[in-house]
């Protein structure tokens, strides 16, 4: 390889030319080392295959230039490739609005709720002690009376004026009780007299009938996230189930002859690092996944499943170049998809692309590269799951650097960083081959064309785990 040529490299069949200058040391060994053409770290591209177009089609793609001189002349800056996919996500949600569904209150968790909380009941339904002590009447002293008022049982009969009676937290407050006098407050005496040792007042720790809400208040609006506090609610205003947006369903295609499902990479066969990890990644960017499917290098195959599949968003991986098993693009052409984002200014992850396939389902083609599928998951599958499933897009936030970031000279590149302190830290081993750096991530820092400084503020990606309840920690 020399500094102004290409490097053919033992997988250039599958379209991996790309421009050493481009490249630091890292990524270039990753990407002769990948055994999946990702064409994000290349900066010239082999000719594309030839593709059947049909002109004149409905919903046709249009023919696309052959073999541009650069990638990222064509290329979708990575904010407009975001902003198309939730655009996309839109128009089916407009055009094909999938019907809401009723789930019980624990399924609908990480769910938006397609219809306004209002309440069933008033909350509380009756007045409730707030403590444990005792229901008084009247002012004291107070005459104790025998037995007690526990939740969830009939209170005694009425008190009047001078009459006390132990009550539980939570349990019904009697009729002519005035207040609640807590068991730290009183003290008693002869004969069960019972005497105040702090002043109180009328009304005092008992929690009136309807102090939360009364029936038919509405409590959240359509639109809200189900978190755990809203399941409790929910249960608290007497819901059973709720009304909520379904989940986007989504099936992953995993392309590549060359893919291991179990055991050690041998003669040149690798172990498929994606298939394991994208489903459990769509989930917890909110999607179903139906089906995860090995297709190997198989155009019939892929095409079968591309037109048969019940999915909202299809998943693919690899395959998105331009070498003699690459076949996404020229499948996508056959069937008359329409290309929206045909690669990303973005490293790594470049060859991405997102094409709508039928008026309610779209596709997502990921590189073959482990960490730049990632990147493509981040751009396009994020954006359009989110919108699908109307969950609320997350306030941008940024963090400075503890140190500088290297830059693609034209691009955005996605770095993964762990957060310490106030200060974001760059990781090592984010070549696009590599997953050794975002699995102890804690985001992704969106590294501008050029680079930035030590201290500069990056706006960050979070990765979706804490989301997701999986609970863990890298700190």
């Amino acid at each position: 390889m020399t500094p102004s040529g290409t490097h053919a490299g033992p997988h250039a069949g599958r379209g991996d030319a790309f421009d050493a200058d481009d490249l630091d040391v890292e990524e270039a060994l990753a990407l002769v080392r990948a055994p999946r053409s990702d064409r994000a770290d290349r900066a010239e591209q082999t000719e594309r295959s030839d593709r059947a177009h049909q002109t004149g089609r409905t919903g046709h793609a249009p023919a696309r230039p052959a073999a541009p001189e650069h990638l990222h002349d064509h290329a979708t800056p990575w904010p407009e490739a975001r902003e198309i996919a939730t655009r996309a996500a839109r128009s089916v949600r407009s055009v094909t609005r999938r019907p809401h569904v009723s789930v019980p209150l624990p399924d609908a968790l990480g769910l938006v709720l397609a219809a306004p909380l209002d309440a069933l009941s008033d909350l509380p339904s009756f007045d409730t002690s707030a403590m444990d002590g005792w229901a008084v009447a009247g002012p004291g002293p107070w005459q104790i009376r025998d037995g007690g008022v526990l939740a969830g049982h009939t209170p005694p009969e009425p008190l009047t004026d001078g009459e006390a009676v132990r009550i539980a937290t939570g349990a019904r407050v009697p009729t002519g009780v005035t207040a609640v006098l807590r068991s730290e407050h009183g003290r008693t005496g002869p004969q069960d007299r019972l005497h105040a040792t702090s002043e109180m007042s009328h009304g005092q720790d008992i929690r009136p009938r309807g102090q939360e809400c009364r029936r038919g208040d509405q409590l959240l609006p359509t639109g809200t996230l189900v978190t755990p506090a809203v399941l409790g609610l929910a249960a608290a205003a007497g819901y059973d189930t709720l009304t909520v947006v379904p989940r986007p369903r989504a099936e992953v295609l995993v392309l590549g002859d060359e893919l291991l499902t179990e055991g050690l990479p041998h003669d040149g066969l690798i172990r498929d690092a994606l298939g394991p990890m994208l489903a459990p990644w769509l989930r917890v960017l909110g999607a179903e996944v139906i089906a995860v499917r090995r297709l190997g290098d198989d155009a019939k195959a892929l095409r079968k499943a591309i037109t048969t599949s019940r999915a909202d968003l299809i998943v693919t991986t690899g395959g998105t170049a331009a070498g003699p098993v690459d076949h996404v693009h020229p499948t996508l052409d056959r069937i008359g998809a329409e290309l929206l984002v045909d690669g990303v200014a973005v490293r790594p992850g470049h060859p991405m692309l997102l094409a709508r396939t039928k008026a309610d389902q779209h596709l997502v083609g990921l590189p073959g590269n482990p960490l730049a599928a990632v990147s493509g998951l981040l751009t396009l599958a994020e954006p359009l799951l989110r919108t699908l499933a109307a969950h609320p897009a997350a306030e941008p936030y940024r963090m400075p650097l503890r140190e500088a970031v290297q830059g693609h000279a034209h691009d955005t590149r996605l770095v993964p960083v762990v957060l310490r302190g106030e200060r974001a830290v760059p990781l090592h081993y984010s070549g696009p081959a590599m997953l050794r750096g975002i699995a102890t991530a804690d985001a992704l820092a969106v590294v501008p064309p050029g680079g930035a400084a030590q201290g500069a503020g990056l706006e960050l990606l979070d990765l979706p785990w804490d989301t997701a309840g999986i609970g863990v920690c890298f700190t």
